[in-house]
């Protein structure tokens, strides 16, 4: 089974967004804060990361930093989970290392596939 890391201070939105993606059949491991996203990913090593940007401990962008400077998880692909939707975040985003950008509030069909062009498992979400 596919691992997804959702990394999100938001209570509510992270166990939606662990509800949804079990529904599409994927393991799901969450985090409240950067930091536990960056324990996470290097003891987990999931397929995918959703990473929100604005979190205690640890901001988003400073996980992704942390994360991409490690050679073991370097290439496990984020997506910036984020409201910060500004000119120039998603640049933002991708100096600190996301792969993808996706603005909150989430259209979780986008997200499906942002998930399935960074890490293609066409066999769990073909027919969806």
């Amino acid at each position: 089974m596919s691992t997804i890391l959702v990394a999100d201070d938001n209570d509510d939105l992270r166990e939606l967004m662990i509800i949804r993606l079990k529904e599409f059949g994927f393991s799901v491991l969450a985090a409240k804060n950067g930091l536990e996203a960056v324990q996470l990913a290097k003891s987990a090593h999931p397929l995918v990361i959703l990473m929100d940007m604005n979190m205690p401990e640890l901001d988003g962008w400073e996980a992704c930093c942390q994360i991409k400077r490690d050679p073991l998880v370097r290439r496990i692909p984020i997506i910036a989970l984020t409201a910060y939707s500004l000119p120039g975040d998603e640049a933002r985003a991708n100096a600190s290392g996301c792969d993808g950008y996706h603005a909150k509030p989430v259209d979780f069909q986008m997200l499906l596939q942002q998930i399935e062009s960074l890490a293609p498992r066409s066999e769990k979400l073909q027919g969806q």
